[in-house]
């Protein structure tokens, strides 16, 4: 119901809701949303330029604690995008352990979500489950890698711990731990009535708002726009899976609508795509070397002597992670760009919060699964307390100066 008198509503930097510090500003007419401000900015880390500081093998586990969730993906694409420069060629078992990573990482992250998503509007019995049985995958990461997070499994050129037959024989268990569960689960997820009264038309982002807000990832993919790194740009063991196709809210034969129920889904079916993709890999895990052989002196000697821009861009559980690095015969890179999925998502909350019911916030804000810190920039405040906007020719001509000072020094 909406009212003639227009209330604002902040919610931010700091509430008892939110993980990270960000601010909304809702603008309230009776109980419906009728439009809102995002502030971003609190948590700038300084990483891209802590990075520039740090020689090239110290940066992949710096990369690493960009976003815990994906503490592989971060270093994966950074990884990627110094093998482009350097023409470092992966070997085919490293690039199956990395896929495998990958999609464990994808798998705990999708099952972290539907336990916030479920929390988010008060369904906590459905929380504590899927935080439960998202133990599985982690004690399977823990044995593999060694950490629950922050994996340190990365090297130039390959990887850095082999999967031994223990291995092997654990995630071969979780597998089937997660195969018996599955249909249970997505029937609770994608059926439960109370999940489809609260997730159906609400936060609705249209297929052509997602790609003029340049959405990535679930996100995208619920509302219809079909982006996948792993099939767009396929590498790692990516290359060679025939049936590997983008998922969306049509693979359950609904036609997507971009509600946080088609979001939902698209997780809930990618989980068990990560399955099958982890299945494939085990099965079709080639012999030979994890990594190009080159320690960590060698690589850091070689990649010295090298000039060159590089691009390494990967699939997040998030969506795209896009890494780009700049050599110029230094111990470190000149120049590291850092493009996190929440940094192309995080406006497309405009359109999704707009005409909703107060209630419905906290569930429409976590169905982009938003990670701040990882998406954070700078924003600059003159002393009389306006916000500087900058035009794209000035922005183009400041990174050109950047540049040339970075090429100088």
């Amino acid at each position: 119901m909406k009212s003639d008198i227009v209330y604002p509503l902040n919610i931010g930097p700091v509430h008892p809701a939110f993980k990270e510090p960000i601010k909304f500003t809702f603008r309230i007419e009776g109980e419906q949303v009728a439009g809102v401000d995002i502030d971003f900015g609190y948590t700038h880390r300084g990483i891209e330029k802590i990075a520039l500081e740090r020689n090239y093998i110290q940066i992949i586990y710096l990369l690493e604690r960009v976003c815990g969730i994906c503490s592989f993906s971060h270093p994966l694409a950074y990884c990627l995008a110094i093998e482009d420069v350097a023409e470092i060629q992966v070997p085919d078992r490293a690039r199956y352990i990395r896929t495998i990573i990958g999609e464990l990482e994808r798998l705990h992250s999708h099952l972290l979500w539907t336990g916030i998503a479920a929390h988010e509007i008060g369904f906590d019995t459905l929380f504590m489950y899927t935080w439960n049985i998202r133990e599985k995958v982690l004690d399977c990461l823990e044995e593999f890698t060694g950490n629950r997070i922050n994996y340190g499994m990365l090297t130039i050129g390959g990887v850095r711990r082999d999967i031994t037959p223990e291995n092997s024989e654990t995630i071969t268990r979780m597998l089937e731990y997660y195969m018996e569960l599955y249909d249970r689960a997505s029937e609770i997820l994608l059926d439960d009535l109370t999940l489809r009264a609260r997730t159906e038309g609400i936060g609705i982002l249209s297929r052509e708002q997602a790609e003029m807000f340049c959405a990535v990832g679930p996100t995208a993919r619920g509302s219809g726009l079909l982006k996948d790194v792993r099939i767009d740009y396929p590498v790692n063991a990516y290359y060679d899976i025939p049936w590997l196709n983008p998922i969306s809210p049509r693979d359950i034969g609904k036609e997507p609508i971009g509600d946080v129920y088609d979001r939902m889904a698209v997780r809930v079916l990618e989980i068990k795509q990560s399955l099958n993709v982890i299945q494939f890999c085990m099965e079709n895990l080639p012999e030979g070397d994890i990594n190009s052989g080159e320690g960590a002196v060698k690589i850091i000697n070689k990649l010295k002597k090298l000039e060159g821009e590089g691009i390494g861009r990967y699939e997040a559980p998030r969506g795209e992670v896009c890494h780009y690095v700049i050599l110029d015969n230094q111990e470190h890179p000149i120049q590291l760009k850092v493009k996190a999925p929440t940094y192309s998502n995080g406006f497309t909350w405009i359109p999704m919060l707009t005409n909703i019911e107060i209630a419905d916030i906290p569930i429409v804000i976590a169905s982009i699964d938003p990670c701040v810190a990882c998406a954070d920039r700078m924003t600059f405040i003159r002393k009389d307390g306006a916000k500087e906007r900058y035009s794209w020719d000035y922005l183009h001509q400041k990174s050109i100066q950047k540049y040339k000072r970075s090429a100088n020094q």
